[in-house]
Protein backbone atom coordinates (compact mmCIF):
# COMPACT_ATOMS: atom_id res chain seq x y z
CA UNK A 1 0.00 0.00 0.00
CA UNK A 2 1.02 3.56 -0.52
CA UNK A 3 0.14 7.10 0.30
CA UNK A 4 1.18 8.11 3.84
CA UNK A 5 3.68 10.92 4.38
CA UNK A 6 6.89 10.76 6.34
CA UNK A 7 6.63 11.30 10.10
CA UNK A 8 9.74 11.81 12.25
CA UNK A 9 10.68 8.90 14.47
CA UNK A 10 9.69 10.94 17.53
CA UNK A 11 6.04 10.44 16.68
CA UNK A 12 4.35 7.29 17.81
CA UNK A 13 0.70 6.58 17.20
CA UNK A 14 -1.61 3.73 18.04
CA UNK A 15 -4.94 3.42 16.30
CA UNK A 16 -8.01 1.36 16.92
CA UNK A 17 -10.27 1.21 13.85
CA UNK A 18 -13.18 -1.14 13.40
CA UNK A 19 -14.86 -0.25 10.13
CA UNK A 20 -12.80 -1.86 7.35
CA UNK A 21 -13.09 -5.46 8.58
CA UNK A 22 -16.33 -5.24 10.56
CA UNK A 23 -18.66 -7.85 9.05
CA UNK A 24 -20.99 -5.92 6.76
CA UNK A 25 -23.80 -8.40 6.99
CA UNK A 26 -24.33 -8.45 10.73
CA UNK A 27 -27.29 -6.49 12.12
CA UNK A 28 -27.12 -3.19 10.31
CA UNK A 29 -28.44 -1.32 13.33
CA UNK A 30 -25.53 -2.50 15.51
CA UNK A 31 -23.53 0.40 16.92
CA UNK A 32 -20.26 0.98 15.06
CA UNK A 33 -17.23 1.06 17.36
CA UNK A 34 -15.31 4.29 17.46
CA UNK A 35 -12.04 4.72 15.62
CA UNK A 36 -9.46 6.17 17.91
CA UNK A 37 -6.34 8.05 16.88
CA UNK A 38 -3.94 8.21 19.80
CA UNK A 39 -0.43 9.62 20.03
CA UNK A 40 2.25 10.76 22.41
CA UNK A 41 2.24 14.46 23.08
CA UNK A 42 5.48 14.96 21.17
CA UNK A 43 6.08 18.11 19.14
CA UNK A 44 4.84 17.58 15.60
CA UNK A 45 7.17 18.43 12.75
CA UNK A 46 5.99 19.04 9.20
CA UNK A 47 8.10 17.60 6.40
CA UNK A 48 7.83 19.86 3.35
CA UNK A 49 8.90 17.23 0.78
CA UNK A 50 6.62 16.70 -2.18
CA UNK A 51 3.88 14.22 -1.34
CA UNK A 52 4.47 11.71 -4.11
CA UNK A 53 8.25 11.50 -3.78
CA UNK A 54 8.21 11.45 0.01
CA UNK A 55 5.64 8.67 0.15
CA UNK A 56 7.53 6.64 -2.44
CA UNK A 57 10.84 7.07 -0.57
CA UNK A 58 9.23 6.27 2.77
CA UNK A 59 7.53 3.07 1.69
CA UNK A 60 10.31 2.03 -0.64
CA UNK A 61 13.38 2.80 1.50
CA UNK A 62 12.61 4.00 5.03
CA UNK A 63 10.28 1.14 5.90
CA UNK A 64 11.64 -2.39 5.82
CA UNK A 65 8.81 -4.18 7.62
CA UNK A 66 5.42 -3.61 9.22
CA UNK A 67 7.10 -2.95 12.58
CA UNK A 68 8.71 0.20 11.15
CA UNK A 69 5.37 1.94 10.71
CA UNK A 70 4.89 5.08 12.81
CA UNK A 71 1.16 5.31 12.05
CA UNK A 72 -1.74 3.16 10.93
CA UNK A 73 -4.54 5.69 11.07
CA UNK A 74 -6.53 4.02 8.33
CA UNK A 75 -6.14 0.50 9.67
CA UNK A 76 -8.44 -1.77 11.61
CA UNK A 77 -7.94 -4.09 14.54
CA UNK A 78 -10.97 -6.22 13.72
CA UNK A 79 -10.40 -9.76 12.50
CA UNK A 80 -11.13 -10.64 8.86
CA UNK A 81 -13.79 -13.24 8.02
CA UNK A 82 -12.73 -16.87 7.82
CA UNK A 83 -12.40 -17.08 4.04
CA UNK A 84 -10.00 -14.10 4.08
CA UNK A 85 -8.01 -15.65 6.94
CA UNK A 86 -7.63 -18.82 4.90
CA UNK A 87 -6.41 -16.80 1.90
CA UNK A 88 -3.89 -14.85 4.00
CA UNK A 89 -2.45 -18.10 5.35
CA UNK A 90 -1.26 -18.99 1.83
CA UNK A 91 0.65 -15.75 1.23
CA UNK A 92 4.43 -15.55 1.57
CA UNK A 93 5.57 -14.10 4.95
CA UNK A 94 7.73 -11.43 3.27
CA UNK A 95 4.72 -10.06 1.39
CA UNK A 96 2.73 -9.96 4.63
CA UNK A 97 5.68 -8.36 6.42
CA UNK A 98 5.71 -5.50 3.93
CA UNK A 99 2.00 -4.81 4.18
CA UNK A 100 1.63 -1.22 5.39
CA UNK A 101 -2.05 -0.55 4.90
CA UNK A 102 -5.63 -1.17 5.85
CA UNK A 103 -7.72 -4.27 6.23
CA UNK A 104 -8.75 -5.88 2.96
CA UNK A 105 -11.81 -4.31 1.40
CA UNK A 106 -13.71 -7.23 -0.13
CA UNK A 107 -17.12 -7.29 -1.80
CA UNK A 108 -18.91 -10.56 -2.55
CA UNK A 109 -19.16 -12.78 -5.63
CA UNK A 110 -15.65 -12.41 -7.04
CA UNK A 111 -15.12 -15.78 -8.72
CA UNK A 112 -14.09 -15.44 -12.36
CA UNK A 113 -13.92 -11.63 -12.17
CA UNK A 114 -11.21 -9.15 -13.14
CA UNK A 115 -10.14 -7.00 -10.17
CA UNK A 116 -8.00 -3.86 -10.06
CA UNK A 117 -6.30 -3.03 -6.75
CA UNK A 118 -5.36 0.65 -6.40
CA UNK A 119 -2.28 1.03 -4.22
CA UNK A 120 -1.36 -2.67 -4.10
CA UNK A 121 2.00 -2.25 -2.36
CA UNK A 122 3.84 -5.56 -1.97
CA UNK A 123 0.80 -7.41 -3.23
CA UNK A 124 -0.95 -8.81 -0.18
CA UNK A 125 -4.45 -7.86 -1.31
CA UNK A 126 -3.67 -8.84 -4.90
CA UNK A 127 -2.77 -12.35 -3.77
CA UNK A 128 -5.86 -12.54 -1.56
CA UNK A 129 -8.03 -11.49 -4.48
CA UNK A 130 -6.23 -13.94 -6.78
CA UNK A 131 -7.57 -16.77 -4.63
CA UNK A 132 -11.09 -15.34 -4.48
CA UNK A 133 -11.42 -14.88 -8.26
CA UNK A 134 -9.88 -18.29 -8.91
CA UNK A 135 -8.11 -19.56 -12.04
CA UNK A 136 -10.72 -18.09 -14.39
CA UNK A 137 -10.34 -14.57 -12.96
CA UNK A 138 -7.47 -12.08 -12.88
CA UNK A 139 -6.09 -9.39 -10.58
CA UNK A 140 -4.17 -6.23 -11.53
CA UNK A 141 -2.14 -4.32 -8.97
CA UNK A 142 -1.01 -0.69 -9.37
CA UNK A 143 1.44 1.04 -7.03
CA UNK A 144 3.81 4.00 -7.20
CA UNK A 145 6.68 2.44 -5.23
CA UNK A 146 9.23 0.35 -7.17
CA UNK A 147 10.61 -1.38 -4.09
CA UNK A 148 7.15 -2.55 -3.07
CA UNK A 149 6.36 -3.88 -6.52
CA UNK A 150 9.71 -5.66 -6.64
CA UNK A 151 8.64 -7.62 -3.58
CA UNK A 152 5.27 -8.43 -5.13
CA UNK A 153 6.92 -9.71 -8.31
CA UNK A 154 9.71 -11.56 -6.50
CA UNK A 155 7.20 -13.90 -4.90
CA UNK A 156 4.85 -14.24 -7.85
CA UNK A 157 6.21 -17.69 -8.74
CA UNK A 158 5.83 -18.76 -5.09
CA UNK A 159 2.13 -17.94 -5.19
CA UNK A 160 1.71 -19.55 -8.59
CA UNK A 161 2.93 -22.80 -7.08
CA UNK A 162 0.86 -22.30 -3.94
CA UNK A 163 -2.40 -21.55 -5.77
CA UNK A 164 -1.86 -23.80 -8.76
CA UNK A 165 -2.24 -20.95 -11.26
CA UNK A 166 -0.90 -17.49 -12.10
CA UNK A 167 -3.57 -14.83 -12.59
CA UNK A 168 -1.91 -11.59 -11.41
CA UNK A 169 0.02 -8.69 -12.96
CA UNK A 170 1.60 -5.57 -11.50
CA UNK A 171 2.12 -2.05 -12.85
CA UNK A 172 4.20 0.87 -11.60
CA UNK A 173 2.31 4.17 -11.65
CA UNK A 174 0.25 6.78 -9.85
CA UNK A 175 -3.43 5.98 -9.48
CA UNK A 176 -4.13 9.55 -10.60
CA UNK A 177 -2.57 8.52 -13.93
CA UNK A 178 -4.28 5.20 -14.64
CA UNK A 179 -4.81 6.33 -18.24
CA UNK A 180 -1.06 5.92 -18.77
CA UNK A 181 -1.30 2.17 -18.17
CA UNK A 182 -2.19 0.94 -21.64
CA UNK A 183 -3.50 -2.46 -20.52
CA UNK A 184 -6.24 -0.78 -18.47
CA UNK A 185 -8.60 -0.43 -21.39
CA UNK A 186 -12.14 0.93 -21.40
CA UNK A 187 -14.75 -1.41 -19.92
CA UNK A 188 -12.16 -4.03 -18.97
CA UNK A 189 -12.46 -4.48 -15.18
CA UNK A 190 -15.32 -5.92 -13.11
CA UNK A 191 -14.40 -4.57 -9.68
CA UNK A 192 -11.95 -1.96 -8.38
CA UNK A 193 -10.86 -2.12 -4.74
CA UNK A 194 -8.96 0.41 -2.64
CA UNK A 195 -8.42 1.13 1.04
CA UNK A 196 -7.40 4.55 2.38
CA UNK A 197 -5.60 5.43 -0.86
CA UNK A 198 -7.85 7.78 -2.83
CA UNK A 199 -8.04 10.01 0.26
CA UNK A 200 -4.31 10.73 -0.05
CA UNK A 201 -4.31 11.48 -3.79
CA UNK A 202 -4.06 15.18 -4.67
CA UNK A 203 -6.28 14.69 -7.75
CA UNK A 204 -9.17 12.52 -6.58
CA UNK A 205 -11.40 13.45 -9.51
CA UNK A 206 -8.94 11.98 -12.00
CA UNK A 207 -8.95 8.72 -10.06
CA UNK A 208 -12.76 8.48 -10.12
CA UNK A 209 -12.98 9.37 -13.80
CA UNK A 210 -10.45 6.70 -14.72
CA UNK A 211 -12.22 4.14 -12.57
CA UNK A 212 -15.49 4.82 -14.39
CA UNK A 213 -13.77 4.48 -17.75
CA UNK A 214 -12.07 1.20 -16.86
CA UNK A 215 -15.06 -0.51 -15.23
CA UNK A 216 -17.35 -2.72 -17.26
CA UNK A 217 -21.06 -1.76 -17.32
CA UNK A 218 -22.51 -3.08 -14.06
CA UNK A 219 -19.07 -3.12 -12.42
CA UNK A 220 -18.25 -1.31 -9.20
CA UNK A 221 -15.63 0.64 -7.29
CA UNK A 222 -15.69 -0.75 -3.75
CA UNK A 223 -13.43 1.16 -1.38
CA UNK A 224 -12.89 2.49 2.12
CA UNK A 225 -11.58 5.96 2.90
CA UNK A 226 -11.74 8.95 5.24
CA UNK A 227 -14.35 11.71 4.96
CA UNK A 228 -15.27 14.84 6.90
CA UNK A 229 -18.53 16.47 7.96
CA UNK A 230 -17.46 19.79 6.39
CA UNK A 231 -14.74 21.05 4.05
CA UNK A 232 -11.27 20.86 5.55
CA UNK A 233 -9.67 24.36 5.67
CA UNK A 234 -6.68 25.01 3.43
CA UNK A 235 -4.39 25.63 6.40
CA UNK A 236 -5.05 22.11 7.66
CA UNK A 237 -4.68 20.60 4.19
CA UNK A 238 -1.19 22.07 4.04
CA UNK A 239 -0.19 20.36 7.29
CA UNK A 240 1.94 17.35 6.30
CA UNK A 241 1.28 15.47 9.54
CA UNK A 242 -2.49 15.79 9.22
CA UNK A 243 -2.22 14.75 5.57
CA UNK A 244 -0.09 11.77 6.48
CA UNK A 245 -2.60 10.76 9.16
CA UNK A 246 -5.36 10.53 6.52
CA UNK A 247 -7.17 13.54 7.97
CA UNK A 248 -6.47 16.73 6.00
CA UNK A 249 -6.84 14.94 2.66
CA UNK A 250 -10.35 13.83 3.57
CA UNK A 251 -13.15 14.94 1.29
CA UNK A 252 -16.27 16.58 2.72
CA UNK A 253 -18.87 13.84 2.30
CA UNK A 254 -21.18 15.89 0.09
CA UNK A 255 -18.31 17.05 -2.13
CA UNK A 256 -17.35 13.40 -2.54
CA UNK A 257 -20.89 12.39 -3.50
CA UNK A 258 -21.20 15.27 -5.98
CA UNK A 259 -17.77 14.44 -7.44
CA UNK A 260 -18.70 10.77 -7.77
CA UNK A 261 -21.92 11.67 -9.60
CA UNK A 262 -20.07 14.07 -11.90
CA UNK A 263 -17.65 11.25 -12.76
CA UNK A 264 -20.52 8.94 -13.75
CA UNK A 265 -21.28 7.16 -10.46
CA UNK A 266 -24.80 8.49 -10.10
CA UNK A 267 -25.88 6.91 -6.81
CA UNK A 268 -23.02 6.36 -4.30
CA UNK A 269 -23.99 3.79 -1.69
CA UNK A 270 -22.60 3.84 1.83
CA UNK A 271 -21.82 0.34 3.10
CA UNK A 272 -20.63 1.19 6.61
CA UNK A 273 -19.02 3.99 8.58
CA UNK A 274 -17.32 4.70 11.87
CA UNK A 275 -16.29 7.99 13.53
CA UNK A 276 -12.59 8.79 13.88
CA UNK A 277 -11.94 10.40 17.26
CA UNK A 278 -8.69 12.34 17.59
CA UNK A 279 -7.01 11.84 20.95
CA UNK A 280 -3.76 13.59 20.11
CA UNK A 281 -3.33 16.82 22.06
CA UNK A 282 -1.08 18.52 19.51
CA UNK A 283 -3.25 17.64 16.53
CA UNK A 284 -6.47 18.56 18.31
CA UNK A 285 -4.95 21.85 19.49
CA UNK A 286 -4.02 22.79 15.93
CA UNK A 287 -7.56 22.07 14.76
CA UNK A 288 -9.08 23.95 17.72
CA UNK A 289 -6.78 26.96 17.50
CA UNK A 290 -8.04 27.59 13.97
CA UNK A 291 -11.68 27.44 15.04
CA UNK A 292 -12.46 23.93 13.80
CA UNK A 293 -13.67 22.16 16.93
CA UNK A 294 -16.74 20.88 15.07
CA UNK A 295 -14.73 19.37 12.23
CA UNK A 296 -15.33 15.62 12.34
CA UNK A 297 -13.82 12.70 10.44
CA UNK A 298 -15.29 9.35 9.45
CA UNK A 299 -13.94 6.11 8.11
CA UNK A 300 -16.45 4.91 5.50
CA UNK A 301 -16.82 2.22 2.87
CA UNK A 302 -18.66 3.09 -0.35
CA UNK A 303 -19.68 1.12 -3.40
CA UNK A 304 -20.06 2.99 -6.68
CA UNK A 305 -21.77 1.12 -9.53
CA UNK A 306 -21.23 1.92 -13.18
CA UNK A 307 -24.85 1.87 -14.34
CA UNK A 308 -25.51 4.68 -16.77
CA UNK A 309 -29.29 4.98 -16.38
CA UNK A 310 -29.41 5.39 -12.60
CA UNK A 311 -31.43 8.43 -11.50
CA UNK A 312 -30.09 11.29 -9.35
CA UNK A 313 -32.56 10.44 -6.58
CA UNK A 314 -34.33 7.29 -5.47
CA UNK A 315 -37.66 7.04 -7.28
CA UNK A 316 -40.54 4.73 -6.38
CA UNK A 317 -41.89 2.43 -9.10
CA UNK A 318 -43.63 -0.02 -6.79
CA UNK A 319 -40.84 -2.56 -7.21
CA UNK A 320 -39.52 -5.22 -4.86
CA UNK A 321 -36.93 -8.00 -4.75
CA UNK A 322 -36.68 -11.37 -3.02
CA UNK A 323 -33.24 -12.61 -1.99
CA UNK A 324 -32.77 -16.32 -2.71
CA UNK A 325 -30.13 -16.95 -0.04
CA UNK A 326 -27.64 -18.17 -2.64
CA UNK A 327 -24.66 -15.82 -2.22
CA UNK A 328 -21.95 -17.98 -0.59
CA UNK A 329 -21.75 -17.63 3.22
CA UNK A 330 -24.94 -15.52 3.31
CA UNK A 331 -27.80 -18.01 3.56
CA UNK A 332 -30.00 -16.04 5.95
CA UNK A 333 -29.71 -12.64 4.32
CA UNK A 334 -27.43 -10.25 2.45
CA UNK A 335 -26.75 -6.50 2.58
CA UNK A 336 -26.23 -4.30 -0.46
CA UNK A 337 -25.37 -1.31 1.74
CA UNK A 338 -26.01 0.03 5.23
CA UNK A 339 -29.80 0.19 4.85
CA UNK A 340 -30.57 -2.63 2.44
CA UNK A 341 -30.36 -5.87 4.40
CA UNK A 342 -32.56 -8.40 2.63
CA UNK A 343 -33.67 -11.53 4.46
CA UNK A 344 -33.85 -14.71 2.46
CA UNK A 345 -37.30 -15.34 0.99
CA UNK A 346 -38.82 -12.04 2.17
CA UNK A 347 -40.31 -9.47 -0.22
CA UNK A 348 -38.23 -6.31 0.10
CA UNK A 349 -39.52 -3.03 -1.46
CA UNK A 350 -36.82 -1.08 -3.32
CA UNK A 351 -36.40 2.09 -5.31
CA UNK A 352 -35.64 2.01 -9.03
CA UNK A 353 -31.90 2.50 -8.51
CA UNK A 354 -31.60 -0.37 -6.05
CA UNK A 355 -33.62 -2.56 -8.43
CA UNK A 356 -31.04 -1.87 -11.16
CA UNK A 357 -28.05 -2.33 -8.84
CA UNK A 358 -29.26 -5.87 -8.25
CA UNK A 359 -30.67 -6.72 -11.69
CA UNK A 360 -27.99 -5.14 -13.92
CA UNK A 361 -24.96 -6.48 -12.02
CA UNK A 362 -23.35 -9.76 -10.98
CA UNK A 363 -26.01 -10.12 -8.26
CA UNK A 364 -28.87 -10.72 -10.71
CA UNK A 365 -29.06 -14.52 -10.40
CA UNK A 366 -29.44 -14.33 -6.63
CA UNK A 367 -32.73 -12.39 -6.63
CA UNK A 368 -36.28 -12.63 -7.89
CA UNK A 369 -37.56 -9.31 -9.22
CA UNK A 370 -41.07 -7.93 -8.84
CA UNK A 371 -42.41 -5.06 -10.96
CA UNK A 372 -41.02 -2.87 -13.73
CA UNK A 373 -40.72 0.84 -14.57
CA UNK A 374 -44.17 1.33 -16.13
CA UNK A 375 -45.68 3.19 -13.14
CA UNK A 376 -44.04 5.96 -11.13
CA UNK A 377 -45.19 6.79 -7.59
CA UNK A 378 -42.90 9.72 -6.77
CA UNK A 379 -39.80 9.92 -4.61
CA UNK A 380 -39.08 6.84 -2.55
CA UNK A 381 -40.19 7.54 1.02
CA UNK A 382 -37.32 8.55 3.28
CA UNK A 383 -34.92 9.53 0.51
CA UNK A 384 -32.98 12.58 1.72
CA UNK A 385 -29.77 14.55 1.35
CA UNK A 386 -28.60 14.92 4.97
CA UNK A 387 -25.29 13.60 6.22
CA UNK A 388 -25.38 9.85 5.49
CA UNK A 389 -23.23 8.45 8.28
CA UNK A 390 -25.28 6.32 10.67
CA UNK A 391 -22.97 7.13 13.56
CA UNK A 392 -23.88 10.81 13.27
CA UNK A 393 -27.60 10.15 13.01
CA UNK A 394 -27.55 7.99 16.11
CA UNK A 395 -25.51 10.52 18.05
CA UNK A 396 -27.78 13.43 17.19
CA UNK A 397 -31.22 11.81 17.42
CA UNK A 398 -30.94 8.30 18.76
CA UNK A 399 -32.94 7.15 15.74
CA UNK A 400 -32.05 4.71 12.98
CA UNK A 401 -33.21 4.95 9.40
CA UNK A 402 -34.99 1.95 7.83
CA UNK A 403 -35.85 3.72 4.60
CA UNK A 404 -34.57 2.53 1.24
CA UNK A 405 -32.42 5.56 0.50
Amino acid sequence: MIFKTILLTTIFLQITLTSAFTPRHSKLNAMMKKTVLAAKDDTLFVDAAAKHSSVSDYYGQTLTSTEDLKTNACCTAAAPPDHIKNAIAKIHPEVLNKYYGCGFCTPDLLEGKTILDLGCGAGRDVYISAQLVGPTGSVIGVDMTPEQLNTAKEYQSYHTEKFGYDNVEFHLGLIENLDEITSLKDNSVDIIISNCVINLCPDKESVLKSCHRILKPGGELYFSDVYSNRRVPTSLKEDEVLWGECLSGALYWNDFQNMARACGFKDPRLVEDSPITIENVAVQKKISDEGNDLLEFYSATYRLFKIDDLEPHCEDYGQAVIYKGTIPTFKSGWALDNHHYMETGKVFPVCGNTYKMLKDTRFRDHFDFIGDFSNHFGIFEGCGTSIPFASTLKKESGLKSDSCC
